[in-house]
C-alpha cells in the first residue's frame, strides 16, 4: 500500500548497456543486504507483523507506540530512502532493478506521508488494538511451554500498549487529528465485549483451555492460573481504562464532519491516500466519474437479470424483494458457515483449470467473534504464515443473519478465499528469489483488484448458475463501483453520510445494515476502497490486451501466472510486466 507518482519516471527509464558483471554482482549484493536489513528492522519494530508472517522470534513483545519510538521509525524511513538513492540502479538488471524501483517508490511515499500525523488516530470501528490484539493472540503458536510464556508476556505488555495508544489519541485531539465521532460509537461495544468479571470467560483465556498434553499437568495448572491473574489484574483494568477514555474524553472530542478534507492539510492527505491506495495519479474527480460510468454499465446488466427471472416490479422493488424474502437467508449461524465452506470446497476443485501453479498453504472458514461482528464487514481474510505453519483464515460474519443473503455468498467466497485473497497472498509468500518486502507487499489496488477480478471468473468455474447468485455477483461488482462515487463524494465533494447510504441503497442489493457498515468504513479509511475497482479494471484491461494480441496462443493459466509471478505490484509496473510477457509469448514458436 505504499506507492507514489513522483518516482514514476524511474519506470520509464530505458535499459542502457549491460553493466560490468563484477560491478553488477557487487551492487546486487549491496541492494539485497539493504533489503534484508530493512526487513529485519521491520520485523523487530513491528513484532505483531512478524508473528502473522510466521516469524516467532518476537512473540513476547508488542510494538513500542511511544512518541520517541514513532519518531525513530520515521528517521529510519528517511535513512533508507537516502541509502537506496546512493545505489547505482544502472548496475542492476532483471528482478533486482524491479526491486530497486519498488523499494525507492515505497520509501519515497513513506517519507512524503510523514507530514500527515495519521498515527494519532490509531482506533476506529474497523481497526485498532480492540480488534487487532485478540486477532494477534489467536494467531500465536501454542505448542510448547515457550509459546505459552510468550503469550503471557504479551498479556503483561498489553496495559502499556493501551497507555501509549491513549497518549497518541490525546495528542490527536490536541492537534485536531481525530476520526469522525459517528462511526466511532461502536468501538465501546467492541471493548465491552472483551471485559468479563470471570477471567476464564475472556476471549484471551481460550488459548489455555486445551494446553498440549506434553506439557505436564503441574505446568498446565500454573499457566492457567497465571493467565487468570494476568487477565484479572492487567487486561481487564486496562480495557476498562480504555473504555472510559473512549466514552468520556475521546468521543466528545472527535469531529462531527466526515470528510477527510476537514483535517489539517486534509485535501492533500486525501489525494495522498488516493495515490497510496490506487497506485495511480488519478484525481478524485476522475475516479468519481469512472465510478458513475461503471455504475451505469453494471446497472444495465442487473436489469437484464431481473428480466430473466420474470420479475414484474421496478428495480427498487426487486431489491426490496431480495432484502426481505426469507428464502434468501439462513436462520442458523452454523448453516451459514457450512454454506461458505461448501462453496470454498467447490472452488478448490476448479483451480487447476485456471492456474498453472497453486500455493501450498491451506485455508479454512471461521466465524467472526461476536464482540467484533456488529461493526465488521460481511467477511475478511487473514493471511497464513509464510512457512505454512498457520493456515489462512476466511472469517465470515453471522451477526444478524437476516442481513447475510445467500445470493452473495459465491462471489464473496471467491474474493476472500480462492482464487482471490488466499491464493494470491499465499502464492506471493511462497515465491522464491524475491526479497521479503515484495513477497509481503500490500498494494491495495493489486491485492484487492485481483480479488475483485477473480469474482468474474466464477461463471467459468461453475458458479452463478442460479440467476440470483449472478445478481449477487453483479451486486458485489456494483458495490465496488459505488465506492468510487461515494468515497470521493464524501471526502472531496461534500456528500453527507446519508447521501452516500442512499446512493448505495439505490444501486445495490446489499442490506441496509451492510450498507451502513460499509459507508462508515469509507468514512474512517479515506481512499482505501478505491483500489478495488481500479485494480480490477486494470487487470481486465490487461487480459483483454493479451487475448487480442496473442489470439489462439492466449492461455488463461499462463496469463494468471504472469499476473502473480512477481508478487504484488503497483498498477503501472504490473502493466509494464504484462506487456513484456505478451512480447515474450509472441516470440515463442
Amino acid at each position: 500500500m505504499r506507492k507514489i507518482a513522483s518516482v514514476a519516471i524511474v519506470f520509464l527509464a530505458v535499459f542502457t548497456a549491460m553493466p560490468d558483471t563484477r560491478t553488477s554482482n557487487a551492487t546486487s549484493k549491496k541492494l539485497r543486504q539493504l533489503f534484508d536489513q530493512d526487513w529485519q528492522w521491520r520485523l523487530e519494530q513491528y513484532p505483531e507483523s512478524a508473528t502473522l508472517a510466521g516469524d516467532n522470534r518476537f512473540n513476547h513483545r508488542l510494538t513500542d507506540l511511544s512518541f520517541e519510538a514513532t519518531e525513530q521509525r520515521k528517521t529510519h524511513e528517511r535513512e533508507m530512502l537516502d541509502r537506496i538513492r546512493k545505489i547505482n540502479r544502472a548496475a542492476l538488471a532483471g528482478q533486482d532493478r524491479i526491486s530497486y524501483d519498488l523499494f525507492l517508490r515505497d520509501k519515497t511515499l513513506a517519507v512524503e506521508g510523514q507530514r500527515f500525523p495519521s498515527e494519532l488516530a490509531p482506533i476506529n470501528q474497523m481497526q485498532g488494538l480492540q480488534i487487532e490484539f485478540p486477532q494477534l493472540m489467536g494467531a500465536m503458536p501454542l505448542a510448547t511451554l515457550k509459546d505459552y510464556e510468550n503469550y503471557l508476556a504479551r498479556l503483561a505488555a498489553f496495559p502499556r500498549y493501551i497507555d501509549q495508544t491513549i497518549a497518541l489519541m490525546k495528542r490527536g485531539v490536541d492537534v485536531k487529528w481525530t476520526p469522525p465521532a459517528l462511526p466511532l460509537r461502536s468501538v465501546s461495544a467492541q471493548i465491552e465485549g472483551q471485559i468479563s468479571a470471570e477471567p476464564s470467560r475472556s476471549p484471551l483465556f481460550k488459548a489455555f483451555e486445551k494446553i498440549p498434553s506434553d506439557i505436564n499437568e503441574t505446568l498446565r495448572s500454573q499457566l492457567r492460573e497465571s493467565a487468570r491473574k494476568e487477565i484479572a489484574s492487567s487486561i481487564t483494568p486496562a480495557l476498562e481504562k480504555l473504555l472510559a477514555f473512549i466514552k468520556d474524553e475521546y468521543l466528545p472530542a472527535c469531529r462531527s464532519d466526515i470528510a477527510a478534507a476537514v483535517l489539517p492539510e486534509g485535501e492533500a492527505w486525501y489525494q495522498y491516500s488516493i495515490r497510496v491506495q490506487t497506485t495511480t495519479n488519478l484525481s478524485a474527480r476522475e475516479i468519481h466519474e469512472t465510478g458513475k460510468r461503471e455504475v451505469a454499465r453494471i446497472r444495465r446488466e442487473m436489469e437484464a437479470v431481473i428480466r430473466a427471472v420474470d420479475f414484474k416490479g421496478s428495480f427498487q422493488e426487486f431489491l426490496a424483494h431480495l432484502r426481505t424474502d426469507p428464502r434468501f437467508y439462513y436462520t442458523r449461524p452454523e448453516d451459514l458457515v457450512a454454506g461458505y465452506r461448501d462453496i470454498c470446497k467447490r472452488a478448490d476443485a476448479e483451480l487447476p483449470r485456471f492456474f498453472a501453479e497453486l500455493p501450498r498453504n491451506s485455508y479454512g472458514v471461521r466465524e467472526i467473534p461476536l464482540y467484533e461482528a456488529p461493526a465488521q464487514t460481511t467477511a475478511y481474510y487473514q493471511q497464513g504464515a509464510a512457512d505454512g505453519s498457520r493456515p489462512g483464515w476466511y472469517w465470515v460474519n453471522t451477526y444478524k443473519l437476516e442481513t447475510r443473503p445467500r445470493y452473495e455468498m459465491e462471489a464473496l467466497s471467491l474474493h476472500e478465499s480462492v482464487p482471490g485473497h488466499h491464493l494470491q497472498i499465499s502464492r506471493a509468500q511462497e515465491l522464491k528469489g524475491l526479497p521479503d518486502f515484495r513477497r509481503n507487499a500490500g498494494y491495495t489496488a493489486y491485492v484487492e483488484g485481483w480479488a475483485l477480478y477473480t469474482e468474474s471468473l466464477g461463471g467459468d468455474m461453475g458458479f452463478y448458475s442460479d440467476p440470483y447468485s449472478k445478481f449477487g455477483q453483479l451486486t458485489y461488482e456494483m458495490w465496488r463501483a459505488c465506492r468510487l462515487v461515494v468515497d470521493t463524494g464524501m471526502h472531496a465533494f461534500g456528500w453527507s453520510r446519508q447521501q452516500a447510504i442512499d446512493f448505495m441503497k439505490e444501486n445495490t442489493a446489499k442490506t441496509e445494515n451492510d450498507i451502513i457498515v460499509e459507508i462508515d468504513r469509507y468514512i474512517v479509511w479515506p481512499g482505501q476502497a478505491l483500489g478495488y475497482k481500479l485494480g480490477e479494471l486494470k487487470i481486465k484491461e490487461l487480459r483483454a490486451r493479451a487475448k487480442r494480441e496473442l489470439g489462439e496462443r492466449f492461455n488463461i493459466r499462463k496469463f494468471h501466472n504472469a499476473v502473480l509471478d512477481d508478487g504484488p505490484l503497483p498498477l503501472d509496473v504490473l502493466e509494464k510486466r504484462i506487456d513484456e510477457w505478451i512480447a515474450r509469448q509472441k516470440r515463442i514458436r
